[in-house]
């Protein structure tokens, strides 16, 4: 994947959510930040650290993971190029669980000192770094109920029908399709399912025209069918700008 400019990707992402003047976006951009080159399952974070970092991917993908006591992992997050993956660690002082990467990818390192000073001398930020927050927070609560209450066909359809307005909102999907870029086992993962069922239920949907692969290559013959299989309404991921989110 090409390269872009992690800060110029916040920025976007955080003009998304809310419009902001000239002097705020300068701010993002000169916000200090050193980038690094690093490889698939690269741990960003580890439960339990103390967050001194923000960070921000420029290229590549990321999860975030749980693990029970006995070491079995559910992956509850994915992260897609401009996001920021540690947003609420400038209100948390210690992460509750893990981040690693999914792929290589270039990921710009932003110090927690910087952002929370920064959010604090600028209230439109501040305002739209809460509402990212809250975003997410409600992807969150769509995948509970997506592993909680949808049978193996619909949370699988659903999780492909969100990475892909994901990935189309970031301007990184275009007609021909995306980029998914995770095993059948970590997609397992992510759905609560085994690698065997999730095989079984992708070929399903490849079978009956709802789906067709090329590689890591996805598209959707048909998005309304694909939607409708999938129990998928975009509302949760807010995506149209937030009219609430003004400066106190």
């Amino acid at each position: 994947m090409t390269f872009a400019d992690p800060l110029r990707m916040l920025l976007r992402r955080l003009e998304q959510i809310a419009d902001l003047p000239e002097d705020d976006r300068q701010a993002v951009l000169a916000l200090p930040h050193r980038i690094r080159t690093v490889e698939a399952s690269t741990y960003l974070t580890r439960e339990g650290d103390l967050p001194t970092v923000c960070g921000v991917l420029g290229s590549g993908f990321a999860y975030r993971q749980k693990l029970t006591g006995d070491g079995v992992r559910q992956i509850v997050a994915l992260h897609i190029p401009g996001d920021a993956m540690d947003l609420q660690h400038l209100f948390l002082d210690v992460a509750d669980h893990s981040v690693q990467m999914l792929t290589r990818g270039e990921v710009a390192f932003v110090p927690r000192r910087d952002l929370q000073d920064l959010i604090d001398a600028r209230p439109l930020v501040r305002n739209a770094v809460m509402t990212s927050v809250l975003v997410e927070a409600s992807i969150f609560r769509e995948w509970v109920l997506n592993v909680g209450r949808r049978d193996a066909r619909t949370r699988l359809a659903h999780l492909l029908c969100e990475f892909a307005i994901r990935m189309e909102a970031q301007g990184l999907a275009d007609g021909d399709g995306f980029e998914l870029p995770i095993t059948q086992e970590q997609l397992a993962d992510a759905v609560g399912l085994t690698p065997v069922h999730v095989n079984r239920t992708l070929k399903s949907l490849e079978a009956d025209g709802l789906i067709t692969r090329n590689k890591r290559n996805i598209a959707f013959p048909s998005w309304e069918r694909m939607r409708d299989v999938g129990d998928f309404n975009s509302r949760y991921l807010h995506l149209e700008r937030q009219q609430s989110v003004h400066a106190s």
